[in-house]
């Protein structure tokens, strides 16, 4: 990946329709990327050790955030040298394959005062239970509303001219990404996710990756994904390092693509991330439609689009709810931590990733 100007913000994981979908593994099997693994518990100071060594990193870093709470990190990306360091522990629990070698476990766990937090286990106990317990009311609520989109989606596809479609996406291509002599690379992030603030984009990792914004506004993503399915086969073929970012309410759909050696950005439009950008070219999948074919479904899309609106904004609200729960449960791990311990340790990675 080409150097960053700026920290650029991404997800690596979020809920889904079938639950939690996280990509931390990806960093591991694919990127091969040196991983330091952070194995704790809430609130011993995961994100505020990630923050520490994303702030003394002499250069642009990738933060990524938790889509539960989006002001705490679940991981960091360093440019030079070339390391991620995780939150490695539960929904997206990654364990070393090569420990010591390639992963190196940060464990916080013996900061911790577990007689403190033996004390009050059934306040601890009760207070995971009900975080556990909203999280997957949020994850119902979003699966209900991955299915009405669906249900929008079905409607529309029959009515594509996909030869028109993919002949516009291959001429497109073949003018703008010429070839290189070098293979290919992807790296998977989310640009978006369901999060306790609502549907949360990172528009300024746009503005960072890219200048030039090809936006293809496809309400009812029946059209974008097969163009961007496309030029993704093509970037990787014409030999670029490309970030695809799934659609988090789809399995297996591509909401947007970064190709930022080209500072190019294919992104998807639609009322659940639209991207206002300056300077951006607009293409409007309507033109790939059979003329006047969506006249007679308006009702039913505008019904499934405001049910799916509503479902999420519930799941919003009890990620609301489930964070809530979670800052509680955090106090007590943090009036059990020694942070002075973790002081030292922080210390110890930034000499040994930056000296």
């Amino acid at each position: 990946m080409k150097k960053l100007s700026n920290h650029v913000d991404f997800f690596m994981g979020a809920l889904g329709p079938k639950g939690f979908q996280g990509y931390f593994d990806w960093l591991d099997t694919r990127e091969q990327v040196p991983l330091y693994l952070i194995k704790a518990g809430p609130g011993c100071g995961k994100s505020t050790l990630m923050n520490r060594l994303a702030q003394a990193s002499p250069l642009p870093v990738e933060r990524i955030h938790c889509s539960s709470d989006p002001d705490s990190l679940d991981g960091v990306i360093f440019s030079q040298p070339r390391a991620a360091i995780i939150d490695a522990t539960a929904p997206h629990t990654v364990e070393p394959a090569y420990p010591g070698a390639v992963q190196k476990v940060v464990d916080l766990h013996h900061v911790l005062d577990n007689d403190y937090l033996t004390a009050h286990r059934g306040e601890i106990v009760a207070l995971f239970r009900r975080c556990s317990a909203l999280q997957e009311q949020a994850g119902r609520s979003i699966r209900a509303a991955a299915a009405l989109l669906e249900d929008s989606r079905r409607i529309t596809a029959p009515l594509v001219n996909e030869e028109k479609l993919l002949g516009w996406a291959r001429r497109l291509g073949a003018r703008i990404l010429p070839r290189t002599d070098h293979p290919g690379s992807e790296s998977i992030r989310l640009l978006s996710a369901v999060t306790p603030k609502g549907r949360m984009v990172f528009l300024n990792t746009v503005k960072a990756l890219a200048g030039e914004f090809i936006v293809l506004h496809d309400e009812q993503g029946a059209a974008a994904p097969m163009a961007l399915a496309l030029l993704r086969e093509m970037a990787l073929e014409r030999g670029y390092s490309i970030i695809t970012c799934p659609c988090p309410l789809r399995e297996g759909v591509i909401d947007h693509l970064f190709i930022p050696e080209l500072r190019l950005a294919f992104l998807t439009g639609n009322s659940w991330h639209p991207m206002n950008l300056d300077g951006r070219q607009n293409v409007h999948c309507t033109r790939f439609l059979e003329k006047g074919a969506l006249r007679g479904q308006r009702a039913r899309l505008r019904f499934d689009r405001r049910a799916a609106a509503e479902l999420l904004e519930l799941a919003s609200e009890a990620q609301r709810q489930a964070k809530a729960s979670h800052d509680e449960l955090e106090s007590y791990y943090r009036t059990a931590a020694d942070f002075s311990q973790l002081d030292g340790i922080a210390a110890r990675l930034t000499e040994t990733l930056f000296a």
